[in-house]
């Protein structure tokens, strides 16, 4: 294990080659076995709000599990996040992705940053 990331009842921990393993409240992020296949490899940093996480792999592909209210479904903005993201900051309920050249994509509860 490289890193362990954490919202408040779960953690993921990524594994040498990128490989993303998850345990605790499966509602919080602690079941990645939706988007498994994606976190086999090639995840260079993981973000969280209280409920969801965001991983970011080679490329700036970003991957989500968790939560669907706090960002774990970015399926409304997977288009922008498919390739060139560079950071992610994050509310409790949200997340904000950067990406190469500076455009900002946002997701999560629209009332508290996922609505930008």
């Amino acid at each position: 294990v490289t890193a362990i990331y954490s919202t408040d009842a779960a953690f993921a921990a990524v594994k040498e080659g990128g490989e993303v393993v998850t345990w605790g409240h499966p509602g919080h992020g602690g079941d990645c076995s939706a988007v498994a296949d994606r976190l086999a490899a090639g995840v260079t940093a993981i973000y969280s709000t209280g409920r969801a996480f965001a991983a970011v792999k080679e490329g700036g592909e970003v991957v989500t599990w968790g939560d669907p209210d706090c960002g774990g479904d970015c399926s409304g903005v997977a288009d922008r996040l498919a390739a060139g993201v560079t950071a992610i900051y994050s509310t409790n309920f949200a997340f904000a992705a950067v990406k190469e050249g500076g455009e900002v994509v946002t997701w999560g509860h629209p009332a508290c940053g996922g609505d930008c």
